[in-house]
């Protein structure tokens, strides 16, 4: 079953007490999918085959296996309710999800358990996990850049709980005047799909940022792909261009590639 470990509210130079108090106000709705964080229901029918496919090619597995990633132990870094996390367990990998916020460890563990899912939650931040030495087949490090105070801190320890052969996730949003258009004022003023404060431009992250920061531990980024977002029909797609929503995946150089087509730093 899943297991939480109560420790006091981790710190650390990436930790945002801002971010924290906000996700700690809707930690109760995770997992209600017409609540505030629907659009991470949505958007996880898009991550979960991206990255289940991109891990196969990588680690050569069959796709079509009914759990495919059986083995792989992978890090959920800002878990959050367990949404991401539980879909990979589902698919037979060994999930290792932390968190900084406490509401949001006790709810995925609590959900969890009710769906009779073998999970291991955490409180802690990525760097103390760092410090305690345990390394990963696969980082997805998910939504979660666009909430940290310090990004080239938090990305080296990232990093540095992945094992040599294996693989980096990071999904965001893109840092420019359309990005706020759509990410910020369409969706938290406008529409109102997301609680006000969800995100801040200044936190936003390019593209370019993230490749050099996993160019600087020896990430090459392998595969990389945005997310346009229907407001009519309340649904998420992939698409090509990076300018707001977009996500990543990289391996260290070296390693063996897993079919990129295309790498675009906009």
């Amino acid at each position: 079953m899943s297991d939480i470990r109560q420790n006091e509210l981790p710190e650390a130079a990436s930790v945002d007490p801002r971010e924290v108090e906000h996700y700690r106000r809707f930690a109760a709705t995770w997992w209600d999918p017409q609540g505030p964080f629907w659009p991470l229901h949505k958007l996880n029918d898009l991550r979960v085959p991206w990255i289940t496919t991109r891990l196969c090619r990588h680690f050569d597995r069959d796709p079509a296996w009914e759990q495919p990633l059986q083995g792989l132990a992978l890090l959920d870094i800002g878990c959050g309710g367990g949404i991401l996390a539980e879909s990979m367990a589902r698919l037979g990998a060994d999930v290792h999800g932390i968190d900084v916020v406490d509401r949001n460890i006790a709810v995925a563990s609590d959900h969890a358990r009710g769906q009779g899912l073998s999970l291991r939650y955490e409180l802690v931040t990525a760097e103390a996990l760092l410090e305690r030495g345990p390394v990963y087949d696969a980082v997805l490090n998910m939504e979660v850049v666009e909430h940290v105070a310090d990004l080239p801190g938090f990305m080296s320890a990232a990093c540095g709980l992945l094992k040599p052969e294996g693989m980096m996730f990071v999904a965001t949003i893109n840092r420019n005047p359309l990005a706020w258009l759509f990410a910020i004022f369409g969706a938290e003023v406008v529409l109102r799909w997301l609680p006000r404060g969800t995100h801040r431009y200044r936190l936003l992250r390019k593209p370019s940022e993230i490749f050099a920061l996993l160019e600087r531990h020896d990430l090459q980024v392998l595969d990389s792909t945005g997310v346009r977002v229907d407001p009519l029909r309340r649904s998420l797609h992939l698409c090509r261009s990076l300018r707001v929503n977009y996500m990543l995946s990289a391996a260290r150089a070296g390693v063996r590639r897993s079919g990129a087509q295309r790498i675009d730093r906009e």
